[in-house]
């Protein structure tokens, strides 16, 4: 104890440890009282905590911002849309088990999510602290590890961006497991309709575009983050347009005809405002509010420019090989 009293009143008359180099190293708090703090040596700060401007180890204890969840939202949506994709895919047109697939589907995600949030630091509550993301490096920080003498490495890497990046991970494993769990016993007992061996394909289509996704948050994540709501806009407007082009749409009849359509042009509209309000933040509501009103401009665009390009022609034209 007189040791860390010594220690403590020589680091508070002269600091004797050397400057903390580096974009992400910093120091750890040790001891703390009412007049004096003392930290460690230069280093990788634990996790849940990242470097403030005195290079010391700071606690992440903000709550995460709006265009932070939207962040969250388009990862957690990416598995649900394309476990919808592959079921349509493989389901076929006369299966009636499409649809609990679909519903299926979207509980796996839904309680993936919840369980990623109540696991997530503060346990048992729906919602998470983070550290507030300032830059594209700091996604990257095992990236900006420095060399004092060129030749030792000092290793700070840490995330940055807690809980922002590994919480991705997280939520994909749980999505795989309740998948597995309960995917292969619905599809056994509704999906009369198809053959063995396409009873299943839904699911191996899942085990293939989990560990791709999971590699693409691993790898891209910081540029994800700052590209998603132009990623979902230009993506939302390509497949409606394909899909209003193969289904051989030119009028409001051929839209309103069948459930299905609309389904779909309302799933894009949503996903047109979400890249709107990704995109404008928010930041001043009663200027970025109006710009929702763009969200029908496409479809409306595509049905007044479709009898001049006359997609049923150009698909027929396509099918006989001209």
């Amino acid at each position: 104890m007189d040791f860390l009293m010594d220690y403590i009143r020589l680091n508070a008359a002269v600091d004797i440890q050397p400057a903390c180099l580096g974009l992400y190293c910093g120091k750890t708090l040790l001891f703390k009282n009412s007049s004096t703090e003392v930290y460690g040596e230069c280093g990788v700060c634990p996790r849940g905590q990242r470097t403030n401007a005195q290079k010391h180890c700071q606690p992440c204890t903000e709550s995460p911002e709006l265009y932070d969840w939207l962040y969250l939202g388009f990862m957690a949506m990416l598995p649900l849309v394309l476990h919808w994709f592959f079921i349509e895919w493989h389901s076929g047109k006369k299966s009636s088990s499409a649809l609990f697939q679909h519903i299926t589907a979207l509980l796996e995600c839904s309680v993936a999510a919840v369980i990623t949030l109540l696991v997530s630091e503060p346990v048992g509550v729906l919602q998470i602290r983070s550290c507030r993301v300032l830059m594209l490096s700091d996604w990257y920080t095992m990236l900006y590890n420095p060399s004092p003498d060129y030749v030792t490495t000092v290793h700070c890497t840490h995330e940055a961006v807690y809980p922002l990046y590994t919480i991705v991970f997280i939520y994909y494993a749980f999505c795989l497991v309740l998948m597995m769990l309960l995917r292969p016993l619905l599809v056994k007992k509704i999906a009369c309709g198809l053959g063995k061996s396409d009873r299943f394909k839904s699911i191996y289509a899942a085990l293939y575009f989990f560990p791709i996704v999971t590699v693409l948050q691993a790898v891209g994540g910081g540029l994800l983050y700052y590209a998603f709501p132009y990623i979902i806009l230009v993506l939302s407007l390509v497949t409606l347009a394909v899909y209003m082009s193969a289904s051989e749409i030119e009028n409001c009849y051929d839209l309103l005809v069948r459930k299905k359509r609309l389904v779909v042009l309302f799933s894009h509209w949503l996903l047109h405002a979400y890249g709107i309000i990704s995109i404008s933040r928010v930041d001043k509501l009663e200027q970025d509010l109006p710009l929702l009103a763009l969200v029908p401009t496409p479809a409306l665009f595509y049905l007044f420019t479709a009898r001049f390009t006359e997609p049923s022609r150009i698909l027929s034209e396509g099918a006989n090989g001209h």
